[in-house]
């Protein structure tokens, strides 16, 4: 592989977290590709405010569209060292509401949150294996969630999607090593535009949390780039929650 700009490819990067993540990697040096499953005029915005960026839609539920994905980064810029897998669905169940939980929430979230990102990574082995090197590994890191840490979170098949993205995070670091390190960051309650109505928990984190507050995107941005960085840390996952749970 030549010696050419190192490309990352970040899943669901047109707002919050995944933007912070554009946005850092960006900072650091990468050529981004930007990706949304709808928001297209944002997307192409964000790409032109990056500068070094490119955009590309996909529909990570449909496997074909995820596969191309990868097939078009690596057509449009020649290599893929690093893949964020950040874009997520979410579904909002009283935990103790089982029937609420219907088998068709349980395939939609799956698809997306664990079905998905798995397509991205088998798509994208041959190239991260050969962008890498012996001194720095190519990288793939995972936005999963605490409620998959602990039993938490806005529904049953949510919490669970992310319980199987963080345990597909060790397994992959073994068979995937030691040319592709393999991580995750399982964020507790982050400032969105999607939970700024979520008062009642950002009442909680303010007042139980250690730090209290909740976390900014870019502070989940800085742990992407800590562990794209390092050429060691692998089958991590690292519970960013402000010392929520240890209350």
């Amino acid at each position: 592989m030549p010696d050419a700009q190192r490309v990352a490819l970040v899943t669901g990067s047109t707002s919050g977290i995944g933007k912070a993540i554009a946005h850092r990697l960006s900072a650091d040096g990468f050529f981004v590709v930007v990706h949304s499953r709808s928001s297209v005029a944002a997307g192409e915005a964000l790409a032109g405010e990056l500068g070094h960026a490119g955009y590309i839609q996909a529909d990570l539920a449909d496997p074909a569209q995820a596969t191309r994905l990868v097939r078009e980064t690596v057509g449009r810029h020649g290599r893929l060292d690093v893949l964020v897998n950040n874009a997520g669905i979410s579904g909002i169940v009283p935990h103790a509401d089982l029937r609420a939980a219907t088998p068709e929430m349980w395939r939609r979230i799956f698809d997306t949150n664990v079905i998905g990102p798995w397509m991205l990574i088998t798509e994208a082995e041959a190239h991260l294996r050969a962008a890498s090197s012996g001194t720095r590994p190519s990288a793939i890191v995972s936005i999963t969630s605490h409620a998959g840490v602990r039993p938490k979170g806005a529904s049953i098949p949510y919490a669970s999607s992310k319980a199987a993205l963080n345990h597909m995070t060790r397994l992959l670091a073994v068979s995937l090593a030691p040319d592709i390190r393999v991580n995750a960051v399982a964020p507790g309650l982050v400032d969105t535009p999607m939970t700024a109505a979520w008062t009642e928990l950002q009442d909680i984190w303010k007042t139980r949390a250690p730090m209290r507050r909740a976390a900014q995107p870019a502070d989940i941005a800085a742990i992407v780039s800590m562990l794209i960085a390092s050429d060691y840390l692998t089958g991590e996952v690292i519970l960013a929650d402000g010392g929520f749970n240890l209350t």
